[in-house]
């Protein structure tokens, strides 16, 4: 979760959003569809207590996405 934040800031200029957000432009392999990474990060926020904010605004502003993240980490950690 440390790097969502740089990648958000980024734009959709760069390919790593399209691999972040989930949106590639090949087809899918045939099957359950995997998890996306902000599918991830939502689930994640959510076992924290940030439920209902947008990650996406809420990592343009570094200060208060590190508020989260360590969270999520220390659980991660335990």
């Amino acid at each position: 979760m440390r790097w969502e934040d740089h990648v958000v800031r980024m734009g959709e200029r760069i390919g790593v959003y399209e691999v972040l957000m989930g949106k590639p432009e090949r087809k899918r392999p045939l099957g359950r569809p995997r998890r996306r990474w902000n599918v991830n990060i939502k689930m994640d926020l959510q076992e924290v207590g940030w439920r209902d904010r947008d990650w996406i605004d809420l990592a343009q502003d570094r200060n208060r996405w590190r508020v989260p993240v360590n969270a999520v980490m220390s659980i991660r950690v335990s």
